[in-house]
């Protein structure tokens, strides 16, 4: 196949889904607990997940524009 099909199959969305969800729920998590430790190195961590998490949820988004 030379061309990527222009639809996406209802499995295929569900499973975005799935990804944009698992990836939320983390990056949720990760922003919540750099809010709540004290040790800036461990809040860093924290951020660095989070954004790596968003960045994720983006390229999903993006997958189905």
């Amino acid at each position: 196949m030379e061309k990527v099909p222009t639809i996406i199959s209802t499995k295929d969305l569900s499973y975005i889904c799935d990804m944009f969800n698992w990836n939320f729920t983390i990056a949720k998590k990760a922003l919540c607990y750099s809010k709540e430790v004290n040790d800036e190195e461990i809040s860093n961590e924290f951020n660095s997940i989070y954004f790596m998490h968003k960045q994720i949820m983006e390229e999903l988004i993006n997958i189905l524009r």
